[in-house]
């Protein structure tokens, strides 16, 4: 039996081993005792190689093996760098006083050790580290999304024997790709837009390659357009190769359900489109395999799942995808369980809020790219938000952008109308100051209090309804259902936008105006009818929404009254060239969603968006806590600055801020 001695020296063997090259060049010698028995093997640097093959039984996953000869024998260096990856003589990159023929000892077993020179492996080690981590039992599987690793051993000429597959892919996603046949969409009764075509061509890449996606272009640049081109091009190539015509299913909000019907009539009439809603839908299941198109809602999609799932899709379509932000609730668990050879995104708004609503999206059609969220959280969410990581940003942005297709207005539509937006401070005085100057002292001593017994997370109620108080002050006291604000009988706001709204219509202007707050828009929709001003109102009890979005679109109406949360989406309101938000929200993305059903492909005249502020109120800090969101969203997507995002202490100290 081996000495307590000589086992503890042969588990820091290699420490020792890699270090006796430096102590040589000192004039040290590294004895090893004879009862020590340590032995070490030269590995055959020539026969360094990866092997990549196709994962059997997981489409869309590939098995990496790195291997060396040692002794004759073929040994697998994953496992055994997997173990190293601590060690200091591996850190990436090599430190400035690592000797050029530095080697490492990488142990075997309890008594083998393989030396190999250092800056070979570690041109191997640099793509995979993020990988290692995961390595267990049935070795390293990557998912297909990631075969730009590959790409990266070929830069460096590294020996590797893949699939020639696996390799096109991999120059693909760095930007080497030319489609093999173009996208002919046949039967598409529109023309085109060059940018449009440009998507068409980028979902061809994705379906060449059987990987998901997400098209996130800005709210009224075509997408549904885009989706449906493609669609046509699928069943076309798939036809000439005598594929099997497998349904496309399109999952969405309810309020998309008309407009994906409209405009699949409109321009693919040669699409098979089923519509499974209402009552009866459960009849038109086994319908399903006769149709090019289905759709459904996510409000059906838990319900419905357990039928779903016994069908194959071509594709999953999810709009306005960030429906699923939240990877936990019923409708992105059902949403992942449907059989679909790929799935797509279609979200103007991928990040609203933090990214990992990114991460949830990303990970329903593209399982893997980023491992676990707990995998994100580590490697980006931490360093982007909170700790504002530039490199880890960028590392970040060059991941998604094979698969995530972004343009903006400003890139691609030069011939759209200009989008004006405009913010109109209104001072509030007298009995509105008073009663929002009271609330703000109480409401905040309440939330400082609940913090202080609590904690910040288990606050949030409080705080909301805190907020929500101070927010309904501002748009008009009728809305805070407390006595005092009974008594106050005047809205500085409401005032303003009545004397406003009569100045725009005399100009001829159509309008649009957003609230969240239902209530409000009774207050509104009363004063409208007052001053014998047509109308037409959307909100979350209208039943049939084509019927107000035809009499303002047709003109019938000048002013439209929408509920936010209801009208935000969803809807093609081009007749108007005047959006009024009158009260503002957390979130500027929702906004310009709101903002965009006007600002869109169709619009051909110049659109003027109003924010009302109260202001030196909580509505001035929300205006600049939304910067903070649009920052992170665009520094992701598009490249730029982060900023972080927690609502902290101090930030709720600032919306409870005395007037300045």
């Amino acid at each position: 039996m081996p000495s307590r001695t000589a086992t503890s020296m042969q588990s820091t063997a290699g420490f020792w081993l890699s270090l006796s090259a430096a102590l040589a060049s000192r004039g040290v010698t590294l004895h090893v005792p004879d009862h020590v028995s340590i032995q070490t093997i030269d590995a055959v640097v020539d026969t360094l190689q990866l092997d990549v093959q196709e994962a059997d039984g997981l489409p869309g996953w590939f098995n990496l093996e790195l291997g060396v000869d040692v002794d004759g024998q073929r040994v697998s260096l994953l496992p055994i760098l997997a173990r190293a990856l601590d060690l200091p003589t591996l850190a990436l990159p090599a430190a400035a006083t690592e000797l050029p023929d530095a080697v490492v000892h990488l142990r075997l077993d309890d008594q083998r050790h393989l030396r190999i020179p250092l800056a070979d492996i570690r041109r191997y080690l640099a793509p995979l580290t993020e990988w290692l981590e995961q390595l267990d039992q049935r070795g390293l599987q990557l998912p297909i999304a990631r075969s730009d690793v590959l790409a990266d051993m070929l830069d460096q000429s590294l020996a590797l024997r893949a699939p020639k597959t696996l390799t096109r892919l991999s120059r693909a996603l760095r930007g080497d790709w030319k489609p093999l046949n173009p996208p002919d969409p046949e039967g598409l009764q529109a023309a085109l837009r060059d940018y449009q075509w440009a998507g068409v061509r980028w979902l061809d890449f994705l379906a060449e390659y059987g990987l998901g996606g997400i098209l996130a272009d800005d709210m009224g640049l075509g997408k549904t357009m885009q989706v449906l081109a493609h669609l046509l091009a699928e069943r076309r190539k798939q036809a000439a190769r005598g594929d099997a015509l497998r349904p496309s299913l399109v999952v969405m909000p309810t309020s998309l359900v008309p407009n994906w019907q409209s405009e699949a009539a409109r321009f693919a009439p040669s699409l098979r489109v089923l519509t499974l809603h209402g009552g009866d839908r459960h009849q038109q299941f086994d319908a399903i395999a006769q149709h090019d198109l289905v759709l459904t809602t996510y409000a059906l999609l838990h319900r419905d799942i357990d039928l779903l799932k016994r069908h194959h899709f071509g594709l999953a379509v999810f709009d306005e995808a960030q429906a699923l932000r939240n990877a936990s609730t019923l409708g992105a668990r059902a949403a992942r369980e449907l059989m679909a050879d790929r799935r797509l995104a279609m979200t103007g708004t991928p990040i609203e809020n933090h990214l990992g609503e990114l991460w949830a999206q990303t990970d329903l059609v593209l399982p893997g790219l980023f491992g676990t969220a707990r995998d994100f959280a580590t490697r980006y969410r931490n360093p982007i938000e909170k700790q504002q990581d530039q490199a880890r940003k960028e590392q970040l942005h060059a991941r998604l952008r094979p698969f995530v297709l972004r343009r903006n207005k400003s890139e691609v539509a030069k011939e759209l109308p200009a989008k004006t937006l405009i913010t109109r401070r209104i001072a509030i005085e007298g009995k509105q100051r008073d009663l929002y100057e009271s609330l703000r002292l109480a409401m905040h001593k309440k939330v400082r209090q609940a913090i202080g017994k609590r904690g910040l997370n288990a606050s949030s109620i409080i705080i909301l309804d805190a907020l929500l108080k101070l927010r309904q002050v501002c748009c008009d006291p009728a809305l805070v259902k407390l006595p005092e604000a009974k008594k106050v009988g005047i809205s500085a706001k409401r005032e303003y936008f009545q004397e406003m709204l009569q100045e725009l219509l005399e100009e001829g202007r159509r309008i649009l105006v957003f609230s969240q707050f239902t209530e409000m828009l009774d207050l509104l929709e009363a004063d409208l009818q007052h001053a014998a001003i047509a109308y037409t109102r959307l909100d979350g009890s209208t039943k049939d929404r084509a019927v107000p979005v035809q009499s303002f679109q047709s003109g019938s109406v000048p002013v439209m009254l929408i509920s936010l949360k209801a009208g935000g989406t969803g809807l093609n309101l081009t007749a108007a060239d005047t959006v009024i938000h009158y009260d503002p929200w957390w979130n500027p993305a929702v906004m310009r969603q709101a903002e965009d059903r006007a600002h869109r492909i169709g619009q051909d005249k110049p659109v003027f968006v109003y924010s009302l502020v109260c202001e030196d109120t909580v509505e001035d800090r929300i205006l600049e806590l939304q910067s903070r969101k649009a920052e992170l969203a665009k520094a992701i997507l598009e490249g730029g600055s982060v900023d972080a995002m927690s609502l902290d202490e101090a930030t709720l100290n600032a919306l409870f801020a005395p007037p300045r």
